[in-house]
């Protein structure tokens, strides 16, 4: 099993991130939530492999699968709004 906060602590380590959140209810698959000014301009697939590049060989190993929702600062806002 793998702890949510180690993962978050990488992502907050690899990308500079104004908001990061990763749970998990069984310590192999995670889902984060993820806002960051870096994701501006980027495709959400760009957006997700620079998630994926701050957790290097751990995926696939230790973190059997990481469900993403990445945002930049205004879609954050937006979706918080809206919600």
């Amino acid at each position: 099993m793998f702890d949510p906060a180690e993962i978050q602590r990488l992502i907050l380590a690899g990308l500079p991130c104004e908001h990061v959140h990763v749970a998990s209810d069984d310590g192999t698959h995670f889902h984060a939530t993820v806002v960051s000014a870096a994701f501006a301009g980027l495709s959400r697939v760009r957006q997700h492999k620079a998630v994926y590049d701050t957790l290097g060989a751990l995926l696939g190993n230790e973190i059997h699968a990481l469900q993403l929702a990445t945002y930049t600062p205004d879609t954050w806002q937006q979706a918080c709004a809206n919600s």
